[in-house]
């Protein structure tokens, strides 16, 4: 699947994509899902579960594929990194400052970006997910402020696959051999009417929130195959590693 580009990238974004193109070919196989409903133009809101540290090269892949540019919000770690830092800041990638008094310019600059028509991509987990399965666990409320603060956009959730056997940091394993299958599913549009107007209470955002995330969830169970779980698993206390993952069940690629 290749579709007509119709917005122009600059010199950072092209040459992440001369960099990491011919790699994700090489490496992966992909399976692209409702590539259809990505709006061909115009801004739109993407939330995705995050299962790897390998998934912003997968959804790069599969943005670029679908004739737009990703803007992520990104830990602003990245952005410190000496050269990293300079390509995905030059790239147009969105810096999140969690937990300081700069938290709000990440949701400004996404509005910003909403506003000149781009897409702007979302992991509401902010990290990868802690579930042992790999379902998506509780997410942090910023894709429901986003959402709130760009009424008029479309919130389409996107499921993925395949990137956590080739990745899985926390449990230490680099398997780039065999070759993966990285998949991707795109649903519908979100109605979330029934949110908008209201008093964005700690109540409000989390219940919208969940709901965004069992799109994605439902997403996901679809490529799996699988029923999801009911509850969303439990985010970790504080911020960084979870507990050791030793024992983690090491549920194998059926595709």
């Amino acid at each position: 699947m290749r579709a007509v580009r119709t917005e122009k990238p600059g010199p950072y974004l092209r040459f992440c994509v001369i960099l990491i193109y011919p790699l994700t070919s090489l490496l992966w196989r992909r399976r692209w899902r409702g590539a259809d409903r990505i709006p061909r133009q115009g801004p739109a809101i993407l939330a995705i579960n995050h299962i790897s540290y390998a998934d912003p090269f997968v959804i790069g892949r599969f943005m670029w594929d679908a004739g737009r540019l990703p803007r992520f919000l990104a830990k602003a770690a990245l952005f410190r990194l000496p050269l990293l830092g300079r390509i995905v800041r030059g790239a147009g990638q969105i810096p999140v400052y969690r937990g300081t008094a700069d938290a709000n310019q990440a949701l400004a600059a996404a509005v910003k970006a909403l506003q000149r028509g781009e897409i702007v991509l979302v992991y509401p987990e902010g990290t990868v997910t802690r579930d042992p399965q790999f379902w998506p666990m509780q997410a942090k409320s910023g894709v429901a402020r986003l959402a709130l603060l760009a009424p008029d956009v479309p919130v389409i959730p996107v499921g993925q696959w395949g990137s956590q056997y080739f990745l899985d940091f926390y449990a230490r394993k680099f398997r780039p051999i065999p070759r993966r299958t990285m998949t991707v599913s795109v649903g519908q549009p979100l109605d979330l009417s029934g949110y908008r107007g209201r008093e964005p209470t700690a109540d409000l955002l989390h219940e919208m929130t969940d709901a965004i995330m069992r799109q994605v969830r439902l997403q996901v169970a679809a490529i799996r195959a699988e029923l999801p779980p009911e509850d969303f698993y439990p985010r970790p206390e504080g911020v960084g590693a979870r507990a050791k993952d030793a024992a983690r069940p090491d549920k194998r690629e059926s595709a």
